[in-house]
């Protein structure tokens, strides 16, 4: 089974990291970073880059696509060689997946119309025009497609994956190999939970933008 692990420039590291994690264990998956171009590729907060050791091109068709957010999504959303190789790896894959802002960039693509889908709380309402039904939900289904909600959200997803892939009880050894169980030391992991002035700071502050 090849897997596709999508980078671009300012790429969220976590966004690809947790998944990889969690996907690599499935019995007899290749794992590939690919991007427009083979080389490192710098995450958004410019400190950490990831290798891509083939070009797009040179992976047309892997049974499963990653795509990550990040704050280098507007950009991506307007990348025509990145939308077409996803249009075309699409059309032959067993899974095609997000996390976090990565769904805005299956979404321009025209992979997620009349489906619902899930992004970063910040980033949900660029998804209807689109033609995608947004949904808070953590990690979202809709036929082949998964999306997760931000950025640790890709561990939830890619574990949800494996247990479609591999089975319920490979997915729980995986859970249990890499001691997933989170204790966050606070309750304000989403808009829900958190002290409202800091939600509202950020939906102010944000800079994410597709206009």
């Amino acid at each position: 089974m090849q897997i596709a692990m999508v980078l671009y420039d300012r790429f969220t590291a976590l966004d690809i990291i947790g998944p990889y994690e969690v996907l690599s264990r499935i019995p007899d998956a290749r794992v590939d970073f690919v991007a427009v171009q083979a080389g490192p590729v710098r995450a958004d907060t410019g400190f950490l880059a990831i290798t891509a050791d083939k070009t797009l091109a040179e992976v047309p068709h892997p049974d499963v696509v990653v795509v990550p957010g990040g704050s280098g999504t507007p950009a991506e959303i307007e990348n025509d060689t990145l939308l077409e190789w996803l249009r075309t790896a699409d059309s032959t894959s067993t899974w095609t997946t997000s996390v976090c802002s990565g769904s805005l960039i299956l979404a321009a693509a025209g992979l997620l119309q009349g489906r619902r889908a899930t992004s970063h709380w910040l980033t949900l309402d660029y998804l209807p025009p689109y033609g995608a039904e947004p949904t808070g939900e953590r990690v979202v289904s809709d036929g082949k497609y998964l999306t997760a909600a931000g950025v640790s959200a890709g561990i939830d997803m890619g574990l949800t994956l494996v247990g479609k892939i591999a089975g319920d009880e490979h997915a729980q050894a995986v859970q249990l190999l890499t001691e997933y169980d989170p204790q966050p030391p606070y309750d304000a992991g989403s808009p829900q939970k958190a002290p409202a002035h800091l939600v509202e700071e950020f939906r102010t502050n944000s800079r994410f933008s597709l206009t």
